[in-house]
């Protein structure tokens, strides 16, 4: 951090600030994202006034929702959207204590000034070997949308089938692996031999790589000759398309995202799912994992017990630097990572 220490005369509230970095949106990305669409900028900030706290980020995350909603939730020149785990360095707030850490939807800056309504504390008996940025993984939203897909959209019994795709990623590891936790078979899809390799680890009864199977839909049946009762869509388009029509009858299909469809100029179409989905009687439903917020807490605590107990494994991908904010998001969008893409500062 840097800190610009004015004269003696100075005010109180122009004695120290903090100089913040960001990362802006410069260019509404149109396909896949460029070094040129995003630009660094500095800025001073002020000292924080009543209520407000000064925040040092620590752990910045980048994922796949920030394609999309940057088109739908962001105008060019905003500071790119995401969250962060940070300490508070300096606190005229009585909730967030000069020390804590907070997981914070600050957008890519090293340094915020909060008035706390953005902000979530982490817990003050966080355990010492759970990393923190695990707050932001598996321990945070990417566990919490594995977690409500499968109990709250699926509502996934034990004996069942579940499909997931992008499987080895911050979302789909840990639903694949909640799932045997409940008694399911799984079955998992990734992009590459290691990601497979990965998910034979975390106990994933079957696992292929779709970029080198001769037939998609002859890889799902070899997989699950029966069919599946539940599938976890975090890909979309040609997969989704291969992949419904092996659904069991009354099969439930969680949709979280559409990663294959995000940088697209020209919207995919066809093939069609509903005559599938009328003989089958499948449930097919999107969801947002904040419509859960109220069961955070108690449902937090549940997977930290997973964790400690070795029952949830989760990997991260580690990109080292603020300056390589771009670059770890578009890595991150092209399969790079395994498990939960985190940039530390």
């Amino acid at each position: 951090m840097i800190y610009w220490l004015g004269p003696t005369s100075s005010t109180p509230q122009q004695r120290t600030m903090a100089q913040a970095k960001s990362w802006v949106l410069k260019k509404h990305f149109e396909g896949f994202p460029k070094d040129s669409d995003f630009e660094l900028k500095l800025e001073q900030l002020s000292e924080p006034k009543d209520g407000e706290v000064l925040l040092e980020a620590l752990f910045l995350s980048v994922d796949p929702y920030m394609r999309p909603y940057s088109r739908v939730r962001m105008q060019e020149g905003d500071v790119m959207i995401g969250t962060q785990v940070a300490k508070v360095i300096k606190s005229n707030n009585h909730s967030f204590p000069v020390g804590c850490h907070v997981v914070g939807r600050c957008g890519w800056r090293t340094h915020t000034v909060s008035d706390g309504s953005d902000l979530t504390k982490v817990w003050d008996d966080w355990p010492q070997d759970v990393p923190l940025s695990h707050a932001i993984g598996a321990m945070g939203m990417p566990g919490l949308t594995a977690l409500y897909g499968l109990e709250e959209v699926c509502a996934i019994k034990s004996g069942e089938t579940l499909l997931v795709n992008a499987a080895a990623g911050a979302v789909g590891s840990v639903a694949g692996q909640i799932a045997k936790l409940k008694g399911c078979k799984v079955v998992g899809s990734a992009g590459s031999d290691n990601k497979v390799a990965y998910l034979k680890e975390l106990g994933f009864d079957e696992a292929f790589n779709y970029k080198t199977v001769p037939s998609l839909e002859e890889a799902l049946k070899k997989a699950s000759p029966e069919g599946y009762d539940c599938y976890f869509e975090n890909v979309g388009g040609p997969f989704s398309s291969v992949a419904i029509p092996q659904m069991k009858a009354f099969g439930r299909i969680a949709v979280c995202g559409g990663i294959s469809l995000y940088n697209d100029t020209t919207p995919q179409t066809g093939p069609y799912p509903h005559m599938h989905m009328i003989f089958k009687q499948l449930k097919m439903e999107g969801f947002l994992v904040g419509r859960w917020e109220h069961k955070n807490e108690e449902s937090l605590k549940r997977m930290l017990t997973w964790m400690q107990e070795g029952k949830l494994k989760c990997k991260e991908h580690v990109t080292v630097g603020f300056e390589n904010m771009p670059a770890a998001f578009m890595g991150m969008l092209q399969g790079e990572n395994i498990g939960k893409a985190v940039v530390k500062v």
